[in-house]
């Protein structure tokens, strides 16, 4: 009895021993194209790896290096697969992504990553003047589909015009078939410069988010905590700044 117990026991010890030594899983992270935050390399709407630019990108590959978890990346388009992806995938990340009382319960959240204002811009020329997204109701306004930005503006009661691409607004608005163009600050003024427009006009700033990875909610918690850890100590140290100014410097 006595060596069966002995046997038994060096079986338990072995057996928490290799769950300790089991790593953690490979995350499967996916983006899109947000410019500056994530951004294919030729700009197409697939792109993998080393392939795939931006802020966010940029501070993602490094938290993950950092925290010693394995993860692959991929861009792919429309964003409305891809965070549908997310929420039925087990081990899957999206970035990213407003962190919005409606999504809180959705996923489990590593960030902040960077700021978005949400904002109404003009051509350089128009006449346009608010004060309110109420007084936004009589102009034709383009948004992004499946976006945070477009889906706050319909819970308003607001009908924007919707684009599979948030880049077809920008061309919308100069030919002039919107008046608005309801997008992300600085990422709309990036995206407009890539198409050579600038001097775009800030008529409405109507709200504000904070941008975030959205990790599946069946991702331990460990791996949570050591990624916010990982991107807590990169902005610590100044990382966090440094890729920003590569970008928008």
């Amino acid at each position: 009895m006595f060596k069966a117990l002995i046997t038994t026991m060096a079986a338990t010890l072995l057996g928490c021993t290799l769950a300790h030594a089991e790593p953690t899983p490979r995350i499967d992270l996916l983006t899109e194209n947000f410019p500056p935050y994530n951004m294919a390399e030729d700009g197409k709407n697939f792109a993998r790896d080393e392939h795939i630019s931006g802020i966010a990108a940029d501070i993602v590959r490094e938290m993950f290096q950092r925290a010693g978890i394995e993860y692959t990346l991929t861009l792919r388009f429309p964003w409305e697969r891809i965070y549908k992806m997310t929420l039925d995938n087990p081990d899957y990340g999206i970035f990213v992504t407003a962190r919005l009382p409606e999504r809180e319960a959705l996923f489990k959240w590593v960030g902040p990553i960077g700021p978005d204002d949400w904002v109404l811009l003009a051509r350089a020329d128009s006449p346009i003047t608010l004060r309110s997204l109420d007084e936004a109701r009589q102009y034709q306004i383009g948004a992004y589909k499946g976006d945070a930005i477009a889906e706050h503006l319909e819970g308003q009661g607001l009908q924007p015009q919707l684009a599979l691409r948030d880049q077809e607004n920008v061309k919308k608005l100069i030919d002039g078939k919107i008046d608005l163009w309801a997008t992300g600050d600085p990422a709309g003024r990036y995206l407009a410069r890539q198409d050579g427009v600038t001097g775009l006009k800030r008529v409405l700033r109507f709200d504000s988010a904070e941008l975030y990875l959205a990790l599946n909610k069946q991702v331990d918690d460990q791996t949570v905590q050591r990624l916010q850890q990982a991107l807590d100590q990169m902005r610590a140290d100044g990382t966090v700044d440094a890729i920003n100014a590569r970008y928008l410097d």
